[in-house]
């Protein structure tokens, strides 16, 4: 018995073990001896300062050495101050998804948030003399000054201008504030005391940061972005000159600077915490180590068919909308309009060509259609007439135009019209049918809603953002009223402080009768009555439980058919009655068959530094059967491809580009001329990229593979008509959901989504098999996600923590990719890359994709920008690309086109990277294995192996010599099929 007992001890001993070996192999830990954009404050006795590194809080002793965290890793907290006892710090804090003021006693104890709200509050300063806090708020309708009394628990607002007003900073004895304003009269730095209105210090157009007061309170020190550098500057009350007290070779972070004594100061550039004096130009570092325990678990990937021969439900339905007499709806999928009658065994196709034909919407008496097409070239405005079956082209315009919409006499047609001024941006239009005239009755919209007339037809009702602020672009889509006659436009909300969802065919949507909206929030759909002028009159009635999308009124405005997930489904408004409308449609993926072989001059494999030369690589269906030295007859008569003067590359991967119809046909056959056979869509509308998906596998249309994922799942502030809002509860569970009913390849997470809530993401992706994604390094990393996107880019901060103003980035970013595994989409050519080459190399237009897709006008707006872009820093951003590469880091290549064009942008970023230093194999391993990995595809992409799927390019050239040569490309081959250059010049 007792052996019994011992051999099970034993067991267990060993199984605890065992365990807390997995457990360890997990957790990675790294210190931090640099911090990208920390801040400092130092402790009144001036023993201790407290900093933050990516969004936690350390103590560190005044000397250096050892820092302890005082907060977790979830809560974002940055820009610490201290209390005049000594005893707390103050910081501001996303925990609860919005920017608050929290304090935290100096032993890491009593964690308190002090401010509340939907509002952001930032940039705290604690008052040397009073238990009094003031910081930068944006309650008012702009960034003003506002101060908390902790002890009565009341905010006062100190500022009113229009103008935002942030950074602002108590002086030594508590009677003044410095603080930086953007008004329009004068910007710069201002002083307030007392009840006096503010006076002007330093009038600057240039960006300031962070004043700090010298302990005199005579002067001031702060920052300044200048175009020649990040600079610490300071001047006196009385006015004068600016003096500059950092070298111009220093990387000054936006923060406050504390003051040590008299003559001496501590401030943050270079990664590092600088001690300095006033009396001499040197500093001296003060080090520290702080260190984080990352936690990555494996776990088992999505598996994916890419030899499926079987039928497939279509999912890529895009933008339903039922007839006004409630049997018919008519949508876009697979490039044509289709039409689906209840009852009936399957929908029937109402055009059928290469293009793209889409957004269709029924005319108020059923008899037609209008609708989107790129029939001659580029996205115009059509109507088709069911009775006749004629095709008109309605209007031809220079620029894509989306979205129409009857007015409810069915005379005009409202649509959007690209803005080429400004990229997603659109002016709204009215067509007039019977005089063929249009006119703009609102300009400057931000990728707004599907237009939506009333029954007078005396308005235009659409989902636009709605900014918090001039300061920061977030804010929330509001129901937007645009008066026909041109008076004054306002927002409405059914909900005030929250955000309608996606802005694309979600609302709002009136009702024939003109007395309720329709619309989507928190992914569920409502509707709310108005009256004549579209006021609200009463609360808001939810109609169903389950996730909703595009929602379409029956012409008796009794029923409202919707699109829930996967399913259209009709509910009546009155009763609540929701039935499904079954609509069997299935789609195919195109599978060639047969043998051929390609005898390839050399290959590049996708691993190897070196070529396989003269080799025949054996095609069977749409994959690699085998490769072996070329021998003259072989195969018998199976068909030989002669590429013996040829290099063999696998397809490229395209890592970060968001797409949409607007593209037009001739979108995917770019990414193939350039020899991009796979794109990943970190952010886009799913049944968009659906209907691309399944265009493109299919053969409807040419095109690469795509991997995909829906909008960004955001905070509750959002930007892009893209992003949804997500605040946590049976909302988000919808949205998780519908990433694995609709067969999303990843998921990604957007910078105003919290970190609690992030973790939760990544935590349901995992257990589905999809990578996360974000713009976010830390606790991102930590929490196991799998990718960031971006050097720098948009930071719900105002400031990225993984790239200063100088485009630097520093040891703990750069840690913690290199050893975590994480993987990076740095778009150098998008920090400058492409308008650096668009500049220097005087071929860089020269190649036969460029002229067939491009425009000279193209080419001449992009080498003038370029001009009079800086090129002074972006050098930075090199030597970091180069670094994490160098040291193990996995990185990928993206552009987040088409800011930059599509498919062009792609080359400018190989071009880069080995202008950066690194080697072509380097360059193009990462385009094709290293993509394949980071995707989860690498079992069947990513190399030129046996058993791989055929994505493969023919180019001339040496491209492991010169990455100029990947453009030289005779065809391309994508799941076995060959495409020449004439047929990914035409589509035909």
């Amino acid at each position: 018995m007792c052996k019994k007992l011992n051999l099970l001890k034993i067991f267990f001993l060993l199984l605890i073990f065992t365990e807390s070996k997995a457990i360890v192999s997990d957790s990675i830990h790294i210190t931090l001896t640099e911090g990208t954009n920390m801040a400092i404050a130092l402790s009144p006795d001036k023993k201790s300062i407290a900093m933050d590194i990516q969004g936690t809080i350390w103590l560190l002793p005044v000397g250096g050495g050892k820092a302890i965290a005082l907060t977790d890793a979830l809560g974002d907290c940055r820009q610490p101050t201290w209390s005049a006892d000594g005893n707390q710090i103050a910081f501001q804090s996303y925990r609860d998804g919005n920017f608050h003021i929290w304090k935290i006693n100096k032993d890491g104890s009593g964690l308190t948030q002090l401010t509340f709200g939907v509002y952001h509050d930032r940039e705290p300063h604690w008052s040397p003399t009073k238990n009094e806090i003031v910081f930068s708020s944006d309650r008012s309708g702009n960034y003003d000054i506002w101060k908390i009394d902790l002890g009565k628990g009341n905010l006062t607002r100190l500022t009113t201008e229009p103008g935002n007003d942030y950074f602002p900073a108590f002086s030594s004895d508590g009677s003044k504030l410095a603080y930086v304003s953007e008004r329009n009269s004068a910007a710069g730095l201002y002083i307030l005391e007392s009840a006096s209105e503010p006076k002007l210090l330093v009038h600057s157009k240039e960006k300031l940061f962070s004043p700090a007061w010298h302990p005199n309170g005579k002067q001031v020190i702060f920052n300044s972005l200048l175009p020649q550098g990040s600079q610490l500057e300071l001047v006196a009350l009385g006015g004068g000159d600016w003096q500059t007290l950092s070298d111009k070779s220093e990387d000054v972070f936006p923060f406050k600077a504390s003051w040590i004594s008299d003559t001496e100061y501590l401030y943050t550039a270079n990664g590092q915490i600088l001690r300095a004096s006033l009396s001499e130009r040197k500093t001296t570092r003060i080090t520290f180590q702080a260190e984080v325990i990352l936690n990555r678990k494996k776990y088992v990937t999505k598996v994916r068919d890419f030899d499926s021969k079987k039928p497939q439900a279509v999912q890529g339905i895009r933008s339903p909308m039922v007839s006004p007499d409630g049997k018919s709806i008519v949508f876009t999928a697979l490039g044509d309009l289709w039409i689906y009658t209840k009852g009936t065994k399957k929908p029937i196709q109402i055009t059928n060509d290469i293009f793209i034909d889409i957004d269709p919407v029924w005319s108020p008496d059923g008899k037609k259609l209008a609708y989107t097409s790129d029939k001659k070239g580029n996205m115009d405005l059509y109507v088709r007439d069911l009775v006749t079956g004629k095709d008109s082209c309605m209007l031809d315009a220079p620029d894509n135009l989306k979205f129409p919409s009857w007015s409810q006499d069915g005379s005009k047609l409202a649509f959007y019209q690209a803005d080429p001024k400004s990229l997603g941006k659109n002016v709204l239009n009215i067509l007039d049918l019977a005089t063929g005239k249009s006119n703009t009755i609102y300009g400057a919209l931000f990728e707004g809603s599907q237009p939506s007339w009333s029954s007078d037809g005396k308005y235009i009702v659409i989902s636009s953002l709605e900014a918090y602020s001039t300061r920061f672009r977030e804010g929330l889509s509001k129901i937007l009223i645009i008066p026909i006659d041109k008076s004054p436009s306002r927002f409405v909300s059914p909900v005030p402080e929250r955000t309608l969802t996606t802005r694309g065919k979600n609302g709002p949507v009136i009702s024939p009768d003109g007395s309720k909206i329709a619309y989507i929030l928190d992914n569920i759909l409502w509707i709310v009555p108005v009256d004549p002028q579209l006021n609200i009159v009463g609360p808001p009635k939810r109609l169903t439980n389950e996730l909703a999308e595009a929602p379409s009124w029956s012409g008796d405005s009794q029923n409202i058919v919707f699109l829930a997930t996967d399913v259209l489904k009709e509910v009546s408004v009155t009763g609540g009655e929701v039935r499904i409308i079954n609509m069997p449609f299935t789609w195919q993926e195109k599978q060639p068959e047969g043998q051929f072989v390609i005898h390839a001059g050399k290959v590049f494999d996708g691993r190897s530094e070196k070529y396989l030369e003269n080799v025949d690589v054996l095609i069977e269906g749409n994959r690699i059967k085998k490769i072996t030295p070329h021998r003259v007859g072989a195969y018998g008569n199976v068909k030989i491809v002669d590429a013996s003067k040829q290099v063999l590359i696998p397809g490229l991967f395209e890592m970060h580009t968001h797409q949409n119809a607007q593209m037009g046909e001739k979108g995917g056959r770019l990414w193939l001329a350039y020899g991009i056979t796979s794109i990943r869509e970190p952010g886009t509308d799913p049944y968009d990229a659906l209907e691309r998906k399944e265009s493109w596998n299919s053969g409807k249309r040419l095109g690469p593979r795509t991997f995909f994922t829906g909008g960004h799942m955001e905070g509750s502030r959002i930007y892009y008509n893209r992003s949804t809002s997500n605040v946590g509860g049976g909302q988000l569970d919808l949205e998780l959901n519908r990433a694995v009913k609709l067969g999303y390849d990843m998921i990604k997470t957007y910078v105003g989504l919290p970190d609690n809530l992030q973790q939760r993401v990544t935590e349901f992706a995992h257990a589905n098999g999809l990578p996360v994604t974000s713009h976010e390094i830390y606790p991102a990393v930590g929490n196991a996600v799998d990718g960031v996107e971006h050097m720098g880019a948009t930071s719900r901060r105002g400031y990225s923590p993984k790239l200063t103003a100088m485009n630097n980035t520093y040891q703990d970013v750069q840690q913690l990719l290199i050893k975590s595994g994480m993987y990076i989409t740095p778009t150098v050519s998008l920090h400058g890359g492409f308008t650096a080459l668009a500049k220097s190399d005087s071929a860089f237009f020269s190649h036969w994709q460029y002229g067939n897709f491009f425009t000279e006008k193209l080419k001449t707006d992009l080498q003038g920008s370029a001009t009079r872009m800086s090129e002074s820093t972006y050098s930075n951003v090199e030597k970091t690309l180069y670094n994490l590469v160098k040291s193990g880091a996995k990185v990928t290549l993206g552009t987040d086109s088409p800011i930059i064009p599509s498919g062009f942008s792609f080359h400018a970023e190989l071009q880069s990277w080995v202008k950066a230093g690194l080697s072509p194999f380097e360059t193009l391993r990462a385009a094709t294995l290293w993509s394949a990995q980071e995707i989860g595809v690498e079992k069947d992409l990513g190399t030129i192996e046996p058993g791989k799927v055929a994505d493969i390019l023919l180019v001339e050239g040496d491209p492991l010599t010169n990455i100029k040569d990947v453009l030289k490309i005779k065809g391309v081959y994508k799941n076995g099929e060959f495409f020449d250059q004439k047929r990914l010049k035409s589509g035909i």
